[in-house]
């Protein structure tokens, strides 16, 4: 059996090959033995998502490209450097941030960041209020977001206000940057799907510098039952079996209901964080308390009806 050491030039991540495939992976004197599946830990960072198959998808390319590029390297072939700007288009509440707050870290332990911190902007962030202003103030936010990941949600309000507007100045200082920087910087812009088209069609060499154009799509109610089983766990808390038809059923009449706005995982937390709530309330009234009462979130404890305005 063949086996042979990758060692990245810092030091972070050594990974060992036996006949080609990934067995183990050393992260900071961290071992994880991956067997005969090389993208293992990948699923593992990327387990607490439900659904984004295609992001899913994406990450192990570049993950499989990295190792490949080291071999390459390795055998005195040439590589690539990877452009890795991302844009993500979907609704609210699908995972947008929460996925490019992740990426940071991932691309990080992957080598492909200096430094793996996250910056979250909007347009006040970038654009100014007079000639001048908006490529300096968004010079100074990549700079501060060089070996990280800067993520811009809701980046078609850069160009809401018309030809006069400073925010297609911030939009041209961004496109000029995203090449200028060894790499060492990865921009996330994201926001509605049908905006974000619009958005791309404002500078011709936009959509190019983008390698990586990710839907989120609305999730499915199963889905949103495993997200509300996995918050509710992350918070030592279990939804009992009438809370969850409770709950399985008024979400199927809401994602039929064509005239409601639909914020997916966000109302999930509301429902979740409500219900903890209404829970709360009730037990105070209790002199004895177990802990499986402690735990258990009852169909009473959701009280639906009283968040449906934040759907």
């Amino acid at each position: 059996m063949a086996t042979q050491k990758i060692h990245h030039k810092n030091g972070k991540i050594n990974i060992v090959l036996q006949d080609n495939k990934v067995t183990k992976i050393d992260n900071n004197n961290h071992e994880e033995y991956v067997g005969k599946d090389p993208f293992a830990h990948i699923d593992q960072e990327l387990s607490s998502f439900v659904g984004l198959t295609d992001l899913k998808r994406k990450i192990k390319e570049i993950y499989a490209t990295i190792i490949i590029n080291e071999k390459r390297s390795q055998m005195g072939l040439s590589n690539t450097k990877q452009v890795l700007h991302m844009l993500f288009k979907g609704n609210p509440g699908t995972g947008k941030t929460t996925v490019a707050r992740k990426l940071a870290n991932i691309y990080f332990d992957m080598n492909l960041l200096s430094k793996g911190h996250f910056i979250e902007a909007e347009r006040a962030d970038l654009v100014g209020e007079y000639i001048g202003q908006t490529a300096q103030k968004t010079r100074a936010l990549i700079q501060k977001a060089l070996g990280g990941v800067l993520f811009i949600d809701e980046a078609y309000s850069l160009a809401r206000g018309g030809e006069r507007d400073f925010g297609k100045e911030a939009i041209d200082t961004l496109v000029k940057h995203m090449e200028d920087n060894g790499g060492d910087f990865v921009l996330i812009l994201a926001g509605y799907p049908d905006e974000m088209e619009r958005f791309l069609t404002l500078n011709p060499g936009l959509k190019s510098r983008f390698p990586f154009i990710l839907e989120f799509p609305d999730y499915d109610v199963d889905q949103l039952m495993d997200i509300t089983r996995q918050m509710a766990s992350e918070r030592e808390y279990q939804l009992s079996k009438d809370a969850e038809w409770k709950l399985r059923n008024f979400l199927y009449k809401q994602r039929n209901d064509p005239n409601r706005n639909f914020s997916n995982a966000r109302f999930i937390r509301n429902v979740v964080e409500h219900a903890i709530r209404m829970q709360a309330v009730r037990l105070l009234y209790k002199d004895d308390i177990s802990p499986d009462e402690l735990i258990l979130l009852t169909g009473n404890d959701l009280k639906l009806e009283d968040i449906q305005s934040i759907w």
